[in-house]
């Protein structure tokens, strides 16, 4: 599944990714609502782990027979991503700053309707990762636009009154606790977070204790 990403945020962040071009910085807003792990809200985690390969997302040339070598020669290719990781493009300097990923094959990317794709840091999210970790980490946050509809503890994707053209995401506990003519763009339905060498724990013969989480 290929979806759009948006530009990533401005944080000092460890790098996971090969991309073409420097990308456009934006600013995230304050937290509104509860963030992961608050008040039973909890994001739909997907966690790689050292031996996960990505699917890789590929230019296509053309249909045969017919394919002109120019523009066979002309494609540009990124190589594959570290095991546990992946990558993400950002092809065109001088145009919006807009690119592909590719997210596994699985029920809960099937099922968003209609999907787009925000890079964040797990920092922003209180997504929990090994205190070994101190530098922010790229998180993938899929989210369909055709979820226009509140749902409880549902990290929502919106449009503040106060933050016309931002979108910012948080869950509530309920339809109440969500600022006054907030309009409701999508939800998320997957958080995807790399494995890292850090993230290597030494066995214990326990598979309850071998968790990651």
């Amino acid at each position: 599944v290929v979806v759009v990403v948006t530009s990533p945020q401005t944080a000092p962040r460890l790098s996971l990714i090969h991309t073409s071009t420097t990308t456009t910085t934006t600013t995230l807003n304050a937290a509104v609502g509860n963030m992961h792990g608050e008040n039973s809200c909890f994001m739909p985690l997907l966690q790689n782990d050292e031996g996960y390969v990505a699917p890789r997302t590929v230019q296509i040339a053309g249909f045969y027979p017919g394919v002109d070598t120019e523009t066979y020669l002309a494609l540009t290719s990124e190589p594959s991503p570290e095991m546990g990781q992946w990558t993400y493009d950002f092809s065109d300097p001088d145009g919006p700053q807009m690119g592909t990923v590719a997210l596994p094959g699985m029920t809960s990317v099937y099922e968003t309707e209609d999907p787009v794709a925000i890079i964040a840091d797990h920092v922003e999210f209180n997504v929990q990762l090994p205190p070994t970790i101190t530098d922010r980490v790229d998180l993938v946050v899929l989210c369909d636009r055709a979820r226009t509809h509140f749902s409880e503890r549902k990290f929502l994707v919106m449009e503040l009154e106060e933050s016309p053209g931002v979108i910012t995401i948080g869950a509530f506990e309920s339809k109440g606790q969500m600022p006054e003519n907030t309009k409701i763009l999508g939800q998320v339905t997957l958080v995807q977070i790399p494995w890292l060498p850090s993230m290597q724990k030494k066995t214990s013969g326990f598979a309850e204790e071998d968790q990651l989480y």
